[in-house]
């Protein structure tokens, strides 16, 4: 008979806590727990989650001490291993707890994974006062009413306006939600609110808090009834709570953190002066490479990332774009290979089963910022960007039927690029993605007639 995860049995003892989390969500649980439960001091590290507006997963991971099992899913089989880094969770409407722990002088790290629209942001990327939630808080927290704050940002601010007058010490804020300068969107979003509800916090925030930029990368799907069974089967364990990842797993931060954090770096985090060249590194050899597999790949009848790399024909393609994409990379080559090879092994694992399908939808937004940029700087250089040039040809055969089904959200617009000629077509692809030199063009419409034909 399946048995419970229990602390006395299955994992460390609860550490104390040092650590809030906004978002008991998988991606947290399969990656900044994941990091901390590995860390050099994991011992001294207790995460305190909050879900969203319901309890969530929280109440499953209650009824066994805040153990859960992550499912390493491999090319050859799974690994299994018992997080114990989760110390407490709550609701997200328990502010009264959140409040509690941000008062702590031994909580000195706030991580967040709170989905886009959490931060309450309007078309400028600034807090949107215009929200009735948003303006509530303000008035809230004005008032003194801390306790009564309902989004994150408000949630956040109040927090931090506890901490400060508790005389709680510093705080470092790490985002790790999927967005471009996370740590800088949210010290705008946090300033602005403080600005209108507690203008006398705005020091704090610049002297005391640390607001950490952070790129996060782990594929962690939906759990399944298939996990479930496998870590009963397995380990003999009835884990609701258990979830599946990948092996591959990338958590870079830059930033200062102006109190303790826990030893990441045993974990494999790494920490540096500027984000944006590892950006990069992902946008264009892991996205690009996602690109290049739905469009390219599916052409030759391909259904699968783990399909399409292992045809020789493709993987070559793969090398062509990733070779393409390391000249321009402002980073060394020995940053660069290692992260190559992990995504060879990545995007060929069979159990994953990376549809392209739905890696093919919205090329009109991926396509100019994946590719183009390496192609337009690769040509400058006086170098032959061919493996950026067939991403595009690909993607314009796309537009003319060919390969994964179409479906982009700019659909009006890009429909008719893909209508004429083959040459008209490319032409058309060209001038949406602003390539404008001959011979690129012309590279372009040659590598489209040999995948058409």
């Amino acid at each position: 008979m399946a048995r419970r995860l229990t602390r006395s049995r299955d994992g460390r003892p609860a550490p104390g806590v040092r650590i809030v989390h906004l978002g008991l969500g998988n991606f947290f649980r399969a990656h900044q727990a994941w990091y901390t439960d590995r860390a050099g001091d994991a011992d001294q590290w207790g995460i305190a989650a909050f879900s969203g507006r319901s309890v969530g997963i929280g109440s499953e991971l209650a009824r066994q001490e805040n153990l859960y099992t992550l499912v390493t899913v491999g090319a050859e089989g799974n690994e299994y291993r018992v997080i114990s880094s989760i110390a407490a969770v709550h609701s997200g409407g328990d502010v009264d707890a959140l409040l509690g722990y941000l008062v702590d002088p031994q909580v000195s790290v706030l991580t967040m994974t709170v989905t886009e629209a959490g931060y309450r942001r309007n078309d400028k990327g600034r807090l949107d006062l215009d929200d009735p939630d948003v303006a509530a808080d303000i008035e809230a927290i004005a008032a003194g009413n801390l306790h009564a704050v309902r989004t994150a940002p408000g949630k956040l601010v109040a927090g931090l306006a506890a901490r400060r007058q508790a005389g709680a010490g510093p705080i470092s804020l790490v985002c790790c939600d999927k967005l471009p300068d996370n740590g800088v969107m949210l010290a705008g979003v946090l300033g602005d609110l403080a600005g209108r509800a507690a203008p006398d916090l705005v020091g704090y925030l610049s002297s005391e808090v640390g607001f950490i930029t952070t790129l996060v990368d782990r594929v962690t799907p939906r759990a399944t009834d298939a996990t479930l069974t496998a870590v009963r089967d397995e380990r003999g364990v009835d884990d609701q709570a258990a979830l599946a990842t990948e092996p591959f797993s990338e958590w870079v931060l830059a930033g200062e953190f102006t109190g303790p954090r826990p030893d990441w770096e045993a974990a494999g985090a790494e920490f540096v002066d500027d984000l944006v060249p590892y950006e990069l590194r992902k946008l264009w050899l892991l996205n690009g490479a996602r690109s290049l597999l739905a469009y390219a790949a599916t052409i030759r009848g391909h259904r699968t990332a783990s399909e399409a790399v292992a045809d020789p024909i493709v993987r070559g393609w793969l090398d062509e774009w990733w070779d393409v994409g390391q000249r321009q990379l402002p980073l060394p080559d020995d940053a660069v290979r290692p992260y190559r090879a992990a995504l060879l092994d990545r995007l060929g694992n069979p159990r994953m089963r990376d549809r392209l399908s739905r890696l093919a939808a919205d090329g009109s937004q991926k396509i100019p910022v994946r590719i183009v940029p390496a192609l337009v700087a690769d040509r400058k250089a006086g170098n032959s960007p061919l493996g950026a040039e067939r991403v595009v040809a690909a993607w314009t055969l796309h537009l003319r039927g060919r390969g994964a089904p179409f479906n982009d959200a700019r659909a009006d617009t890009v429909r008719a690029l893909g209508e004429g000629s083959l040459a008209e077509s490319v032409g058309k692809v060209c001038d949406f993605l602003e390539i404008a030199d001959r011979d690129s063009r012309a590279s372009i419409l040659a590598l489209a007639a040999r995948l058409e034909g």
